[in-house]
């Protein structure tokens, strides 16, 4: 099914969005992560848009969205997050599924403790929600950056991203046998939208918030065991900013919760989109609700 292009305005600020599948179909909610956009979601989205509507905003400053200054705008999950409670609610989407990646696991998580009646189930494709599950090695620039935000602890999270850095994310992990699957055109258009005015200051400002998710991670936990709701991983395992140990505690505080591997890096739907949308479709026939 062919999937739409559309723009909506929350607070004065465009926020572009792709859309496919029928109107009363149950929805999911796709919320991507850093550096990326809706475009990460290209090769999903056809897959299933036969049973479900599929909704995959661009985070403001990310993709084809607004990218107010950051001198104008509070670049901070918290922000992002209510933004994206808005734009569902603008477009009357009163329940959802989430599927989560990198800087969408907590924005979406934070629209689950804010509304947990309306969360279905969610899909968590290498979104993090404990501490086990950041690479040591690529999270230390960036808790460095946390802890004191200055000129020396900035400059090694600028190259984070770079062309050389986006590429890195990309690549980095997937098996020789599987990266001819990696579309180019994926780590040079995020490379290009990261290279406009302003995102150096926009980036920053919002990974320098990352610390405030952490803060979050005792909710998000509480969450999980009093809600159950359903949760399927599906995660690279060769991740080595989110690694594996972050799908495999969701099963603490979820026993349910169903685990996946598979054998490549942080874009995993670059490389297994047709793997993950089987898993996705079996899970989300045993738990999401239709009308």
């Amino acid at each position: 099914m062919a999937t739409a292009h559309r723009t909506t305005t929350v607070r004065g600020l465009d926020i572009h969005y792709r859309e496919a599948g029928p109107a009363d179909a149950p929805v999911l909610l796709l919320l991507h992560g850093f550096p990326t956009s809706s475009h990460m979601f290209r090769e999903l989205i056809p897959r299933l848009a036969d049973s479900y509507r599929l909704i995959a905003p661009d985070h403001i400053g990310f993709g084809r969205s607004a990218a107010p200054d950051a001198a104008d705008f509070p670049y901070t999950f918290a922000e992002l997050a209510a933004i994206t409670d808005e734009f569902t609610e603008q477009l009357g989407i009163e329940r959802y599924a989430l599927y989560i990646q990198d800087y969408g696991a907590p924005i979406g998580l934070r629209l689950a403790l804010a509304h947990p009646e309306r969360v279905t189930a969610i899909v968590t494709q290498n979104g993090n929600a404990y501490e086990e599950g950041l690479g040591k090695e690529a999270w230390a620039p960036v808790l460095a950056l946390i802890a004191e935000r200055t000129p020396e602890t900035e400059a090694p999270v600028r190259e984070i991203s770079s062309p050389d850095g986006i590429k890195w994310q990309y690549l980095h992990g997937v098996p020789e046998e599987y990266r001819p699957l990696v579309a180019p055109e994926a780590y040079e258009h995020d490379a290009a939208l990261m290279a406009r005015p302003g995102q150096p200051e926009i980036q920053l400002d919002l990974i320098s918030d990352y610390g405030s998710n952490f803060a979050l991670y005792p909710a998000f936990h509480e969450y999980f065991r009093t809600s159950q709701v359903p949760l399927l991983a599906t995660w690279g395992a060769h991740d080595e900013i989110f690694v594996p140990a972050g799908a495999l505690a969701f099963p603490r505080d979820l026993p349910k919760a169903e685990i996946h591997l598979l054998p490549t890096g942080h874009f995993a739907l670059e490389t297994h989109a047709a793997q993950i949308a089987d898993l996705m479709r079996g899970f989300l026939d045993r738990h999401l609700p239709r009308s």
